[in-house]
């Protein structure tokens, strides 16, 4: 691998940046232009290694929409200094912020990896380390002809690099935060790093400059369908004036309750023009709403389905659409349409 590689660090903030202090024995932020002093294994890589701090620092649960513009204003004016990118990222909302920056950067050809940790970096025995380095590593991984190995947003946790948008925070407790059900990794690091090269994206021309996305709508809801769901909520949310697009996460292959005035406020909020879209509260799976008699009344009342989508995925999507100027017919079609590898029909 180069010595010339480069890496751009982006510290949003998170678990991973934290250091005890001494002095108060209390985490603080250490300072990430001295990331070699704190984890000097990355000297080994002898890599170019930068690193951008957000200021104000920013818990993962307060991330909303414009940091992640804020993220690809970074990355768009750093490409073509850099050879990868590494984010870090509070857990707890790094599914979505992946997700979201899949979606707004349009024909990637270089890795954008978001990593983050459980313990704190200057914990004994954190995971933020091994978290980093290997991030840090597959950020800069190059075939032969020098093409980035994985140019994709990711995720990396606990060994296992994963499609960002394909990514659902499953647990607070272990190292084990992420899992992607329905998609395998795109890497794992044991001895090596094996790199399943069969399903990652690759840019239909490699010397192309990425579109940068910066609009986003953000007028969308997610409805949780459950047992007992009344009228009044279901209403609140799908016929809402202000949202223009409602996730409906549904039972099993995309089934919900079969009720007359259920059905009936479906139609009414597709009468509205207000775009449906179906994903399944399942974390394996797919929606199909041609199985089961109750998924065909809501394709026949005019849902989109979501396949195998996760939520946190179909959210960007939609932000991202409903943030472009396609009509919502063009739309509906778009979210039918794998554009980052995040649905498989």
């Amino acid at each position: 691998m180069s010595p010339k590689s480069s890496i751009l660090l982006i510290y949003t903030g998170g678990t991973i940046g934290m250091k005890e202090d001494p002095t108060i024995q209390a985490l603080r932020p250490f300072d990430f232009s001295q990331i070699l002093a704190e984890v000097p294994e990355l000297r080994k890589f002898a890599y170019k290694i930068d690193a951008v701090t957000f200021d104000p620092l920013i818990d993962s649960s307060d991330i909303e929409p414009q940091s992640w513009v804020t993220l690809v204003e970074l990355i768009e004016q750093r490409y073509d200094s850099y050879d990868g990118f590494v984010i870090l990222h509070g857990t707890d909302t790094m599914a979505y912020s992946a997700s979201a920056l899949s979606f707004m950067i349009e024909g990637l050809t270089k890795p954008v990896i978001l990593t983050g940790s459980q313990l704190p970096i200057g914990m004994p025995r954190t995971d933020g380390k091994e978290n980093l380095i290997s991030a840090v590593e597959i950020a800069a991984a190059k075939d032969e002809e020098g093409h980035a190995l994985v140019p994709e947003v990711c995720i990396y946790f606990d060994n296992i690099l994963m499609r960002g948008n394909r990514t659902t925070k499953v647990n607070s407790d272990h190292f084990r935060a992420f899992r992607s059900e329905n998609l395998p990794p795109l890497a794992e690091a044991g001895i090596s790093i094996r790199y399943n090269t069969g399903i990652i994206l690759k840019p239909e021309d490699w010397t192309s400059t990425p579109i940068f996305h910066k609009s986003l709508n953000t007028n969308v809801s997610v409805l949780k369908i459950h047992p007992g769901i009344t009228p009044q909520v279901v209403r609140g949310i799908l016929c809402a004036p202000e949202s223009k697009a409602v996730i409906l996460e549904t039972y099993g292959a995309g089934n919900a309750p079969s009720k007359e005035w259920f059905l009936d406020m479906i139609k009414e909020a597709v009468a509205m023009g207000k775009i449906l879209l179906n994903v399944t509260q399942c974390r394996a799976g797919s929606v199909n709403m041609d199985i089961y008699a109750t998924g065909k009344c809501l394709k026949e009342a005019g849902i989109v389905s979501g396949y195998d989508s996760t939520t946190e995925s179909a959210l960007a999507k939609l932000f991202f659409l409903m943030g472009t100027d396609y009509d919502n017919t063009q739309r509906a079609a778009l979210l039918e349409t794998d554009l980052r590898g995040e649905i498989t029909k």
